[in-house]
């Protein structure tokens, strides 16, 4: 594989020739492997493919694990490091990674969704043709409604949907099991799935626990999840980068605006730290201006 033959070339590089120590060495392999195992998982091949928003993704998703500052940071720096290698080398032209000086960046502007454009993702697979599109169509739902990450979803099982009470039983990361609530659309769609999709879906494997099925019988894996959401943002027309986080980021930047208290947001997202989740208090400034338009006496 691209990532990990150009990982051994940079090994060979910080070893040989610019003599780091070994401790220094195996932490930023250790970095970029991480990375590379993030990046595989959206569907990318190599480093050579990746684009601004694809690091940034990663930093974000490392933020949310949570990792602290110091260790985002010095894997920014161990991916800085390989490419401004492939560039000296001449295996790739542009190194976007050279202006990422600090994770300032994509911590204070995560990607995110108007309303609108939620709404035609939501649309894209709505005509339900086929099994698959049910399926997909609850997907985009599940992602949006209870603002679940690509891992939590495709572990999510039937037993942890509660139809009655409208909420999910999540395992997110370090295990930790937090109960989401979802909108109603989207257990509508569920019970329609259940009835009608889910079954033929699950021909080949009927003791499958999991939710959502691939036309197998099997688990889906996060690249399925990451190209049926790119598939899904092309058929509503949108040209940006759309993936599982950016409807992540939509849900919790729509609830803040819609006046949700930002505990019940971390909550919901299952983030050990507020501080996580203040990142969205940063990307609602059209609200906070009409908030402060309508209520402060001094406007």
């Amino acid at each position: 594989m691209d990532f990990e033959r150009d990982i051994n070339l940079l090994v060979e590089y910080l070893t040989v020739e610019r003599g780091l120590s070994s401790n220094s060495v195996a932490a930023y392999s250790s970095d970029l492997r991480d990375a590379a195992g993030f990046f595989a998982g959206t569907g990318k091949a190599s480093w050579r493919v990746l684009q601004v928003d694809d690091v940034l993704d990663y930093l974000q998703c490392c933020a949310e694990h949570p990792l602290k500052s110091s260790t985002i940071a010095r894997r920014l720096i161990s991916i800085r490091l390989l490419f401004g290698r492939l560039v000296e080398e001449g295996r790739i032209e542009n190194d976007f990674t050279a202006v990422m000086d600090s994770p300032r960046r994509w911590k204070i502007l995560p990607d995110f969704l108007s309303e609108k454009e939620v709404e035609a993702i939501l649309q894209a697979f709505r005509n339900c043709e086929t099994e698959l599109e049910m399926r997909n169509c609850l997907m985009m739902e599940l992602l949006y409604s209870s603002g679940l990450r690509a891992s939590e979803l495709v572990s999510l099982k039937i037993t942890e949907c509660d139809m009655e009470g409208e909420v999910l039983r999540v395992t997110g990361k370090g295990s930790k099991t937090r109960v989401v609530p979802c909108g109603k659309p989207a257990f509508r769609l569920m019970r329609r799935y259940l009835a009608e999709a889910r079954p033929v879906l699950a021909e080949k494997s009927p003791k499958a626990p999991w939710l959502l099925l691939s036309k197998n019988g099997r688990k889906l894996n996060r690249e399925w999840v990451w190209s049926i959401v790119q598939e899904a943002a092309s058929r509503a027309g949108i040209v940006k980068n759309v993936h599982p986080h950016t409807l992540r980021h939509s849900f919790a930047t729509h609830m803040l605006s819609h006046g949700a208290d930002l505990r019940c947001i971390q909550e919901m997202l299952g983030h050990s730290d507020i501080s996580t989740t203040e990142v969205y208090t940063h990307v609602d400034l059209n609200g906070a201006l009409a908030v402060q338009r309508r209520l402060h006496p001094r406007h």
